[in-house]
This record gives structure tokens, sequence and C-alpha cells, in this order.
């Protein structure tokens, strides 16, 4: 009789009787009633509003190095020097290569598993009858070895949707360091703006101490020549301390300014010396493309990032759904094994044990544990869905916004254009009126203060044109081209967060 055949015959039947019968009991466990609640926001169901609708110039989407639109060589080079050196993307490259770690332990769970144990030791037997005369009082070697194989079947999917979350999460984290590198772009940028608009507010109030520095000679020159009066010198010296007072503050801020830059390079403060007045000038009309929002996702690294947590998230509903089926791993060992004997004879042919067989794992009672993991798991993906909705709907307002910000500065600069040449015009006549005697200073202060306002006001509006130009950069994507779920991981998505599968 061969009874090898006759216990491998037995063995295939029996297990299938045991998994038919543990899936029947897999029914006290149960997950109904436990689904998602919030739905994926479809980027072309939301009305884009008149202010992107109207906006006739086709620009298409922004190209890679966004900056180098502001045609300042400088600026070119600290954005690179900033994405080279600044921390924070170290930090976040760190963060992508933990993810990828992270997948290599979570795809470890599909894949069979092997291992070897042995332990070799001398065992000093008591001096007890039991043992009998082999054993008792005697000093001999004990020694084992066995190598263990095991293979889950991984019936529910619960394996791959584990590896899957994890390959999610990659995508999700590779999006957040490219998020993390236009954010750093981003305040270069904004940060070299307004250094620029520190320089410019400084010619102001530098030419403005030229000019009350001449009303003043003029004023001594009056006095001298007996047409004057000291009200009038006193009265032109008195704006020139505060006068002086503003360009120490302006200098000041231009130096924290450049401190602010080195800091953005990831470098000590002394990087910042070296920085000039910035040359900016941008010539890019008002324009976007004709795909959006419908592209998007792809464009924005935010958007991306959220919409494959989403992904990740309905991964993780699959597997606390899997939790609630039986877990099957196919088991098998084999080793010798021997107490006496020399040191190596527990390798020979008698000595060597196998073992095989399933083990199954069911719950049956959990008192609730695996409905709570179950729901809190869908709570989390409706939160991921939230997240990406609102996500969505922000950057279509950033956009918007920032397309009316750059039409309505472009009028505005119209009006302060001319507002400068009125107050530069009054200012001739105030003056001429004063030399001549026909007026008194008030009125030459007056117009020299409409001036100045009027010249901060055009350095405010550049400087608002040009944050403006990377807000809506920086809404579009900042040419940073990412992945983002296609239409068969989205179907694949939408299944498991119905309760197609488990």
């Amino acid at each position: 009789m061969n009874t090898t055949a006759d216990k491998r015959l037995f063995a295939a039947p029996l297990l299938a009787l045991c998994t038919a019968s543990l899936l029947v009991l897999a029914g006290c466990a149960d997950n109904g009633g436990i689904k998602p609640q919030a739905a994926l926001q479809q980027p072309n169901t939301l009305d884009v509003g008149n202010a992107i609708r109207q906006v006739g110039a086709e620009a298409g989407w922004p190209k890679r190095a966004w900056w180098e639109t502001y045609a300042d060589p400088q600026l070119n080079r600290l954005v690179t020097a900033a994405v080279a050196g600044n921390p924070s993307m170290a930090i976040a490259a760190a963060r992508v290569r933990q993810a990828q770690a992270m997948a290599v332990v979570a795809h470890a769970g599909e894949l069979p598993q092997a291992q070897l144990d042995a332990a070799i030791g001398r065992k000093d037997w008591s001096d007890n009858v039991y043992y009998g005369a082999a054993f008792r009082d005697k000093l001999t070697w004990n020694n084992t070895a066995a190598l263990s194989l095991s293979y889950n079947l991984d019936l529910w999917d619960r394996n791959r949707n584990t590896t899957e979350r994890a390959q999610d999460e990659i995508h999700a984290v590779a999006a957040d360091a490219r998020a993390a590198q236009l954010d750093l772009e981003s305040n270069v940028v904004r940060t070299y703006v307004q250094l620029s608009l520190q320089y410019g507010l400084l010619d102001n109030t530098q030419d403005t101490l030229k000019q009350e520095q001449r009303i003043l000679d003029l004023a001594n020159r009056r006095f001298k020549g007996g047409i004057g009066t000291q009200m009038e010198i006193t009265q032109a010296e008195v704006p020139l301390p505060e006068t002086r007072r503003q360009i120490e503050a302006l200098n000041e801020n231009i130096a924290l300014t450049r401190n602010q830059l080195a800091a953005l390079l990831g470098q000590g403060p002394g990087a910042g010396d070296s920085i000039t007045r910035p040359s900016m000038n941008l010539e890019a009309g008002i324009g976007l493309p004709s795909a959006l929002p419908a592209e998007l996702i792809g464009r924005r690294p935010d958007i991306s990032a959220a919409r494959w947590r989403v992904e990740a998230a309905s991964k993780g509903i699959a597997v606390a759904k899997a939790a609630f089926y039986p877990n099957i791993n196919l088991m098998a060992s084999i080793g010798p094994a021997a107490a006496g004997g020399s040191l190596f004879s527990f390798l020979s042919g008698p000595n060597i044990t196998t073992s095989y067989g399933p083990a199954i794992s069911l719950p049956i009672f959990e008192g609730g544990r695996l409905r709570g993991q179950l729901g809190a798991t869908t709570a989390g993906y409706d939160l991921e869905v939230e997240h990406y909705n609102m996500l969505l709907s922000q950057a279509l307002r950033s956009i918007a916004d920032q397309i009316v910000t750059l039409q309505a500065i472009k009028r505005q600069q119209v009006q302060a254009d001319l507002s400068v040449a009125a107050a530069q015009k009054n200012i001739d006549i105030a003056t001429r009126a004063y030399q001549r005697g026909l007026t008194n200073y008030v009125n030459v202060l007056t117009a020299q203060t409409q001036w100045l306002h009027q010249q901060q006001v055009v350095q405010q509006l550049l400087a608002q044109k040009l944050n403006a130009y990377a807000s809506l950069t920086v809404a579009l994507g900042g040419g940073l081209e990412v992945s983002a779920p296609d239409d068969a991981t989205t179907a694949t998505t939408a299944a498991a967060t119905a309760g197609v599968a488990p």
C-alpha cells in the first residue's frame, strides 16, 4: 500500500472541503451597509466662469522654465540654484525614496516566503529514569534544522491591493515633490519681484530727496536775495530727514530681501551679497490653454497628488473588505532533527522530517473590529475625494482670480501713467511759480507729495503684475507635467468603492 499517495489523494478534497466550510462561516462577519458617500468631481462639469471664457488668446500651458519669461538672467540663475540647493528638495526626494521602499515591502507579501532555521547545541540530560538508558545522565548533541516555505493564496486580492496602494502612494509623493519644487520656484520669483519693487521705490525716494534739496537751495538763495523768508527755509528743511529715513528703510529692506533669497538657495546670507538689482521685463500677454480645465489633473502637481491618494484610499477599502474573508496560506517544511549521536548525524536520512498543508484563518466574531476598520477606511476615502474636489475648484478659482487681477492691473496702469504725467506737470508749474514768488512753498510740497505717491503706485502696479503672472503660471501647474490615473484605473476605483469587488 502506497501511504504517501493515499495521503496526497486525501489532502486535496480535504482542502476543498475546509475552504468551502470556511466560506460559509465567513458570513458571520458582515461588511454590508458600509460604502463611500463622496463622489469625484469631473473637471469638465465645472463652470469655468466668464473671466476664463472671455480670454481669447491661446497661450498653451506654461513652459517648464516659466521664470525665463521675465527675461532676467540673474533670476534664471537664482531659480536653478534654489532647486539644486534648497533642503526642501532633498526632503521631497527622501520621501519619494521612502515610499518606493515601502512599496517593495508591500510587494513582498505577494511572493512565496522561504526561511531557514537551524540550531546546534549540547544537552546535559538529568539523571532521571524517564529518559531511558540512551539519554539518562548523558551529554549529547541536540541539533535541528528546518527549511520552511509558505505562500499566501491571496484569493481576495488583499496583498495585490496592498501593493497597488503603495504604488499609488509613490505617484502621490512624487507629485508632492513636484509641488514643493513649484512652490520653491514661485517663492524665489516673488521674492525677486519684491526686491525689484524696493529698488524702484528707492529710486523714487532718492529723486524726491534731490528735488527737496533743490527747493532748499532755492529757498536759501531767495532769503539771501531779500525776497524770501526764514519760514520758507524751515519749511524746505522739514521733509529732508523723513525722506532720508525712508531711504535707509528701503536699503534695509533690500538687504533683508537679499538674505531671504540666499536662504531660498539653501545658502548663508553671504550668497545674497552678490545679488544685483533686478532687470525684469515681462512682455507676455494674458492667455490660457484651450484644454482648460480638462487637463488640470495632469498639470497641477497638488491635484495629481490628491487624485493618486484617492486611488490609494480606494485600494485601502478593498484591503479592509478582504479582511472579512478567509486567509489561506500554503505551508511546508523539511529538515532534520536529532538528539544524540555525533555532531552531524542529525543530517542523515532517518532524521529528516517533513510537514505540509494549508493554514486557514477566518474572522467569525470580531466584536465589530472589522466593520470599524472598514468604516474608518471608507471615511478616509471620502476625505481624500473631498480634498481632491476642493483643490480642483480652488485651482479654477485661482486661475480666474489672476486673470481678473491682470486685466484690472492693465487698466490701472494706463490711469496711473496719466496721473504721473499730471503730477509731474503740477510740480513744474508749482516750482516755476515759487521761483517767481507767485506762490508759497506749501504748493510745491503738495505737488511733490502727489508725484511721489503716483510714482509709488506705478511701481506697485508693476510688482503686482509680475506677481500675478507668477501666480497664474503656478495655478496652471508651472510647466510641470505629472502622472495622473488613467480611465482604466478610475473605472477600477469606482467598482471597488461601489462594492463590486471585495
